[in-house]
């Protein structure tokens, strides 16, 4: 059985040069999700030097694994959304 003809025409957004709807949430998700990330891993970090009580002391001090992945990561998130939107915006 052969294969279909490939299509001809390109969808509407392609052929104007522009964004499709799509793709700006999904870069506006990258970027929340890279704030909450960041967020929490800052306050992982802190709450040891923040909190009253030795055992919620003890036990956020003994987090700071996750906080500093959590931190990264919200890092790595920053940069993904910020290397979307400057190929978004294209060479000038």
């Amino acid at each position: 059985m052969p294969l279909p003809a490939p299509p001809t025409r390109k969808g509407d957004n392609v052929a104007h040069g522009q964004q499709p709807k799509n793709r700006s949430k999904n870069d506006n998700d990258v970027l929340i999700k890279g704030i909450l990330c960041a967020l929490i891993g800052a306050i992982i970090l802190i709450a040891p030097y923040v909190a009253r009580s030795p055992s919620v002391q003890e036990l956020m001090g003994s987090a700071f694994v996750v906080g500093w992945f959590a931190l990264v990561l919200g890092c790595a998130f920053f940069a993904l959304a910020a290397k979307r939107r400057m190929a978004a915006a294209g060479p000038h």
